[in-house]
């Protein structure tokens, strides 16, 4: 969801979002000139160059920029030469001769390694609190000045986005007096190479003062992030990785087996998308970045709860193969088996950087603190369910490849289950429900290819996921839900198909809270609720009697009481045993984006709430018991719980509007 504050304001203190803001603005996007340079004369580079130069004759400065492009000679771009998208004629350099960024080391990942340090040695002779550390990949880039197209383009205005950037005096206080500097950055594999430059005139009206010596990754192309996902069917497991390997130079495979035994190579399918694809800027424009290939391999007839080893591959064209590090995952277990089965549900992410630098959209500070407590705990989580607003990317594709990288731990090791948010689909004309900008131009597209999820129809993203004990109706907020619908059917067949006596946890997941909520954004509208939702859907929760209904989009944590039309149908609070009569409806949106405020008045439907962040575990010990914990991303402790005990019979009793008006029995 947006937030009120600038995200590259960062020396101010960040003001708390309401739940939602509506942005407008112009989509238009701008063609960039391109200069093929590899055929172009020193002399006619030269000319075409603006450029403000310091204690040095022309001819010097002519041989500096010739030794960068020399140095930038070799970069890979999928296809594209190096140079291609670099609007030079338009830069206006302020390259000089005392200025100077260092990066070391200069190879990464020598040793397999897919994120790596590196240590930025900078100066310049005329240092300012504005100056800046923008970090690229492609390590080729153009400092051109691009126009803001829409309210989801955030300065710096350059025409190609650097993929995060710190200011140069953010942990050299003295930088301004003495015009030196160090830092240390961390970089992940991102198929491509990188460079560092040093910018004067602060965001507004950056300059080149000096660009660092290229670094790359020894093996840029290598198969990367592992994302697990459950399959269509339940004995099956889904795996997603990223790679530079297209289908005519590899062959995409994952090697697996049980215990080491019997080792079995699937073979993965191969997508990928273009600029075309995007809706509209940053994505389609400055934001837009190579997101290399997206393989998944489908592993099939695996052992209920049985643990699978496995390993990501390529087989070159010349017989030789390219492998990943090996992975282990746990199969799920049969739909309706009795065994303890463990799941977390949050919204609203984001990612964050481990260097404290800054990118794009940058306020989910919170998403680190939730990433290691999951990776802390994971011994003790068997599947999760990320429902909307991933990763905040908003048109800026490089940020997705860094969330998948926070998130690997994870994703590699249980299924990661991922419902569409606001952030992800939303675009004006797209199709989407809500005519906001709030995809920055990625319309779905790229959530739709990173995350597999068992959907009839991806670009519809809604779905159903039966893990064990329980049923998962993942809904499409984004999407039209009212009574009539084509989501509206798949949600009640979704509901009414499920066998209760097999499977006696029913959860409802969706991104925007279509039930309860406290956030001041609804009530302000007058509501408590996304409108429409409570009107369309409730009687489908009452019907199937739908224990959990569970959302993100706002940016806390909130539990409600079994409740139904407005009226709470149980007065307990910690402890529920028989039939709910309704359905608890919990706000679980404080994945880690900055948080959102609740209004001051007590509703009595509102059981608990917090602000901070959090996310929450369900953990069914067998067909009669539930445990539902909130914990707080900080330290993992549960600030908040609920006990569900019943038999089959509770759940077959009739509550209002859950069984015909009229019967035999009656």
């Amino acid at each position: 969801m947006a937030v009120s504050h600038h995200p590259l304001q960062l020396n101010s203190n960040l003001k708390e979002p309401l739940c939602r803001r509506q942005w407008t603005g112009s989509s238009t996007s701008k063609v960039l000139s391109k200069f093929e340079l590899r055929s172009f004369s020193a002399s006619f580079f030269c000319s075409s160059v603006q450029i403000s130069v310091v204690m040095r004759p022309l001819e010097f400065l002519c041989l500096g920029i010739l030794w960068i492009l020399a140095t930038l000679q070799q970069v890979k771009s999928h296809g594209s030469h190096p140079f291609s998208k670099i609007a030079i004629h338009k830069s206006t350099f302020a390259l000089n001769e005392n200025a100077d960024v260092k990066a070391s080391p200069s190879v990464l990942g020598l040793k397999g390694e897919n994120a790596e340090w590196v240590t930025l040695k900078y100066s310049s002779p005329n240092p300012s609190s504005d100056d800046w550390i923008g970090v690229f990949s492609p390590a080729n880039f153009s400092s051109s000045s691009c126009p803001m197209d829409n309210p989801r383009v955030y300065p710096p205005l350059l025409c190609s986005a650097p993929i995060k950037f710190l200011y140069a005096n953010y942990t050299n206080p003295k930088y301004k007096t003495t015009g030196r500097g160090l830092l240390k950055l961390q970089l992940i594999n991102q198929r491509s190479d990188f460079s560092f430059a040093l910018f004067s005139g602060g965001l507004a009206k950056p300059k080149v003062v000096a660009i660092s010596n290229r670094v790359t990754f020894a093996n840029p192309d290598a198969p990367l992030y592992p994302r697990l996902a459950q399959g269509k069917d339940w004995n099956e497991m889904t795996v997603t990785w990223t790679s530079g390997y297209g289908i005519d130079e590899a062959e995409p495979l994952v090697e697996w087996s049980q215990n080491g035994k019997d080792l079995m190579r699937s073979p993965a399918g191969t997508l990928t998308f273009d600029r075309n694809s995007m809706c509209g800027a940053p994505a389609r424009t400055v934001g837009w970045r190579d997101p290399g290939f997206i393989h998944t391999s489908f592993l099939k007839e695996l052992w209920p709860n049985n643990e699978y080893t496995y390993k990501l591959g390529h087989r070159l064209t010349n017989g030789s193969y390219i492998w990943s590090s090996t992975y282990k995952f746990r199969a799920p277990p049969y739909p309706g088996q009795n065994s303890l089965q463990r799941v977390v549900i949050f919204g609203d992410m984001g990612k964050d950087e481990a260097d404290g630098s800054n990118e794009f959209n940058d306020f989910q500070h919170g998403s680190l603190n939730t990433t290691r407590t999951l990776i802390q705990d994971l011994k003790n989580i068997d599947i999760v369910f990320h429902i909307g607003d991933i990763c905040y990317a908003n048109g800026y594709l490089s940020q997705w490849d860094q969330f998948t990288a926070q998130i690997g731990p994870i994703a590699s090791t249980v299924p990661y289950m991922i419902a569409s948010g606001n952030h992800e689909r939303d675009w004006p004309g797209s199709g989407s429900f809500y005519d906001t900008m709030d995809s920055g131009g990625e319309c779905g597209v790229v959530a739709q290819n990173l995350f597999y999820v068992p959907a009839e129809n991806r670009e519809k993203f809604w779905y159903v996921s039966d893990y064990g004990m329980f049923r998962f109706c993942v809904a499409n907020t984004e999407l039209d839900w009212r009574e009539g619908t084509e989501q509206y059917k798949f949600i009640e067949h979704c509901l009414a198909s499920v066998d209760r006596q097999k499977q006696p946890w029913l959860i409802f997941l969706a991104h925007r809270v279509l039930g309860y909520s406290s956030c001041t954004f609804y009530a302000e509208q007058g509501s408590s609720s996304e409108p429409m939702g409570r009107e369309s859907l409730q009687s489908l929760w009452q019907k199937y009697k739908v224990d959990l209904a569970i959302y993100g989009h706002v940016h806390s944590y909130e539990r409600t009481c079994p409740i139904y039309q407005n009226i709470c149908t149980n007065d307990e609070k910690h402890y529920y045993k028989g039939a709910l009569n309704g359905t608890i409806h919990v706000v679980a949106g404080g994945g880690g984006a900055s948080l959102s405020p609740f209004i001051t008045l007590q509703t009595k439907w509102s059981i608990y709430r917090d602000y901070d962040y959090g996310f929450v575990k369900l953990t069914a010990f067998d067909h009669s018991n539930l445990l539902f914990e909130y914990k707080k991303s900080s330290d993992g402790r549960v600030y908040d719980s609920f006990r569900l005990s019943r038999d089959y019979r509770d759940i077959l009793a009739c509550a209002v509007d859950s069984c015909p008006s009229t019967t035999l029995a009656s």
